[in-house]
């Protein structure tokens, strides 16, 4: 039976059953193109967590291989590795955060994570700066 494209959610979903359903759970479906757009960012902050893990892991690696065994370079790796990690966990909450308030028809949320991170990678240069000294 054909419906109206206007008034109806998009076909074979069922925004109850979506997961999570504090996001799909409320207000009407906003335009694909931001939802694209929500997705991509969150997929650019899993790379940026990735991107701090690897680091963290190769600081610490390139550390042990070059026998040097520091507590500034351990406390750098622990700081980009968790950089990584809390990137991960902010991302699925910014997108969730985001995605509802479009549906909703509100403005979006700003971000305190770039100052965060700013702070954290001022720490980890800082460190590293010591270690020529």
């Amino acid at each position: 039976m054909p419906t109206d494209s206007g008034s109806s959610p998009a076909e074979g979903t069922r925004p109850d059953k979506r997961w999570p359903r504090w996001v799909y759970g409320v207000g009407d479906e906003p335009d694909p193109r931001f939802t694209f757009a929500n997705e991509r960012t969150f997929l650019a902050w899993i790379r940026t967590g990735l991107g701090f893990v690897a680091a963290g892991m190769a600081v610490q690696a390139l550390a042990g291989y070059a026998g040097v065994g520091n507590l500034r370079i351990t406390i750098a790796a622990l700081l980009l590795v968790a950089a990584g990690v809390l990137a991960g966990v902010i991302a699925f909450a910014r997108w969730m955060i985001q995605e509802r308030a479009m549906r909703e028809n509100k403005p979006l949320s700003a971000s305190m994570v770039l100052p965060l991170f700013t702070v954290l990678l001022t720490v980890v240069a800082v460190l590293g700066l010591t270690l020529f000294l």
